[in-house]
């Protein structure tokens, strides 16, 4: 049983009564935990004569998906820090001048963050489909599992960006968003049928 001190503070303070750490945060940590799937199928591809001829793209691949872990690791952080400013803002004065202005900022920071993790989830998933069929084929279920992790993660970070999307009144950015956030689910729905169609046939 994996039992860590960060691992259990961290779902002690989402399962408490504090709003943060929430969904963004949960969807960030899922695409991490995806990247790290495509990292372990990398490297369990790496050094093998089976697979000599994708050995150039294990590495890479391994390269990539460890540096996406980190990015979405910080993006919990990032996540926390940007509901905290939303939360700052709608603490002003109701009657301070500027209290509307530092709320439209907040919530673009807040749509901000979503949208990054969404956009990492994302390269995790392509990730993993490139490595389909050609690495350790005992692990090549894990390239499923990964880009379901992925997959939920940018789910549940567009829920986030839709959300703050209510509360922002630039018209065009708030446009430009949800058209970029229909395209990013498009792709991800297909690269996930992709990824989990193409490992089953791999393993026949």
């Amino acid at each position: 049983m994996v039992e860590t001190t960060a691992i259990i503070d961290f779902l002690k303070d989402l399962a408490s009564s504090s709003p943060a750490p929430g969904g963004g945060s949960v969807a960030a940590l899922s695409g991490a935990m995806g990247a790290a799937l495509v990292s372990m199928v990398a490297n369990l591809t790496k050094g093998k004569t089976k697979y000599a001829e994708y050995q150039e793209l294990a590495g890479s691949s391994a390269l990539k998906a460890e540096g996406l872990m980190r990015e979405l690791l910080q993006c919990t952080n990032d996540d926390m820090t940007a509901f905290d400013g939303v939360m700052s803002a709608l603490k002003m004065p109701k009657d301070d001048p500027g209290r509307a202005r530092a709320l439209q900022e907040a919530y673009k920071s807040a749509t901000t963050a979503p949208e990054r993790t969404a956009q990492k989830c994302l390269e995790v998933m392509r990730l993993s489909y490139s490595l389909v069929g050609k690495s350790n084929r005992t692990a090549a279920c894990d390239l499923s599992a990964a880009a379901l992790q992925a997959h939920a993660g940018i789910v549940s970070a567009l829920e986030n960006v839709s959300v703050n999307l209510r509360s922002i009144h630039d018209t065009q950015y708030t446009a430009d968003m949800s058209s970029w956030s229909e395209s990013v689910l498009r792709e991800a729905d297909e690269l996930l049928s992709a990824t989990i169609e193409g490992v089953r046939e791999c393993q026949l």
